[in-house]
């Protein structure tokens, strides 16, 4: 059995989907859910996908 490292970010994140954090993006005004891949950056999170943050630059 593999044995996972747990991190602070792991760890105080909840365990069920309905308890996940959620922020608005800044484009498109949309609310996002925390993803597992943003764990050691969800402050700095600000759009929903690479579309958003690609057309917030034009």
């Amino acid at each position: 059995m593999a044995r996972t490292k747990l991190t602070t970010a792991t760890t105080n994140t909840p365990k069920r989907k309905g308890q996940l954090p959620t922020k608005v993006c800044a484009t498109c005004g949309r609310p996002f859910e925390w993803r597992k891949k943003w764990a050691r950056c969800w402050e700095e999170v600000r759009y929903c996908s690479d579309r958003c943050r690609n057309s917030a630059r034009r």
